[in-house]
């Protein structure tokens, strides 16, 4: 299963206190901040995540591949993601049944310690 925007949106809203509606304009602001970085051609750096990072290609020479006729490709910006040490080593740990909520678990309270606003349920759900 894909995670969408909407998955993350609800999980927001279940696991906080925030209205469905603040938890998507919250979202919603996050990317937009994140968008802006991105076409201003800063790097994106999410500790414990990983680094957007812009990188500009050159102009080069290419080929249609329906007509094989040759052809010249515009330079041009592009999005690459590097995957943070933490996040590599999580995804290669095998990890025993259960274990994943109480990850889960672990990380929704330390975001709720540092913001007041937002409530701990008793069980969290993505």
């Amino acid at each position: 299963m894909t995670l969408t925007k909407n998955h993350i949106i609800d999980s927001l809203y279940k696991n906080t206190d925030l209205m469905k509606s603040e938890a998507a304009l919250t979202f919603e602001s996050l990317l937009e901040i994140v968008k802006q970085s991105l076409e201003s051609g800063e790097d994106v750096l999410i500790s414990g995540f990983g680094k957007f990072c812009v990188k500009e290609k050159k102009e080069r020479k290419g080929r249609n591949p329906a007509t094989a006729d040759d052809m010249i490709l515009e330079a041009r910006r592009v999005v690459t993601y590097k995957c943070s040490g933490k996040l590599k080593e999580k995804l290669n740990t095998k990890k025993k049944k259960g274990e994943k909520e109480i990850e889960i678990d672990k990380t929704m309270e330390i975001i709720v310690s540092k913001n007041p606003k937002l409530q701990t349920p008793s069980k969290y759900q993505i």
